[in-house]
């Protein structure tokens, strides 16, 4: 891995789930990890109870755009993280892949968000911890 490891955060719509996986590690990592979100079939914007629930806890995502993926997104990545996209993302060798599974958020309303922003702050603290990074403060 490269001595700034770099991670792909992929769902369908990279509207809710990889939005807010790819914010928390912005957010947790500073500048120490490269940090990508795009989605299989992308949605025209990020889910506003998305938005909602990160703004609660501090992390603005509400100019991010919903991103198409593409197979340079995943050969440029050290970690591909998949959130419910199925086999639509490309596979390549040597590269180390992850699947959490995670309620999609899309049509939720903020209630039924937060507790899957929750889990995703712990997936990528967790995955902070793999990478030997310790957590922003």
């Amino acid at each position: 891995m490269a001595s700034t490891p770099s991670v792909l955060f992929v769902c369908v719509h990279n509207a809710g789930r990889s939005q807010m996986a790819a914010a928390f590690l912005t957010h947790l990592a500073a500048d120490r990890v490269e940090v990508r979100s795009a989605g299989s079939e992308p949605a025209a914007e990020v889910n506003p109870a998305a938005v909602q629930a990160m703004a609660e806890i501090g992390i603005d995502i509400s100019t991010e755009i919903p991103k198409v993926l593409t197979v340079d997104a995943v050969q440029d990545s050290d970690v591909v993280i998949t959130m419910g996209c199925g086999d639509t993302c490309p596979f390549f060798p040597g590269k180390r892949y992850l699947d959490w599974q995670l309620d999609d958020p899309a049509g939720q309303g903020v209630d039924a968000v937060r507790p899957i922003r929750d889990r995703i702050e712990q997936h990528v603290r967790d995955l902070l911890a793999e990478l030997s990074l310790p957590s922003a403060p």
